[in-house]
């Protein structure tokens, strides 16, 4: 966990090299992360992260174990502290950006992730 920043992202993906891989880029652009392997962990932090400070953008993985992306986002929506922080919804899969508009997302990065495409997502809520 971070000191209180205003630029707090946080990455919610099962594939911890992908994780940690976002995690140093978004990171090395000068925003402060919070990483979570499924939606149980990210939950956690994230009330943690009511007296911390919350995170201005989640980018959240949909396929998981434990707590999957549609399981964390009806449970972060029913949350009224942490249901206004924008979801970025980060998939490979062919449906993606439709489960990105069906769970009412605001935005959609396909996977292998573009860099600058992540960045400007980023930016837009950061």
């Amino acid at each position: 966990m971070t000191d209180a920043c205003d630029r707090l992202v946080m990455i919610v993906e099962d594939d911890r090299d992908v994780r940690e891989l976002l995690a140093e880029l978004v990171a090395d652009e000068g925003f402060c992360t919070l990483a979570a392997a499924n939606g149980r962990e990210a939950l956690d932090l994230l009330e943690q992260a009511k007296v911390d400070g919350l995170p201005c953008v989640i980018l959240l993985d949909i396929l998981m174990p434990i707590v999957d992306g549609w399981q964390f986002r009806a449970m972060q929506e029913n949350d009224a502290t942490l249901a206004g922080i924008p979801v970025v919804v980060l998939s490979a899969h062919a449906d993606g950006p439709t489960a990105a508009q069906r769970m009412r997302a605001a935005g959609f990065v396909r996977k292998p992730v573009d860099l600058d495409t992540l960045l400007d997502v980023i930016r837009d809520h950061c």
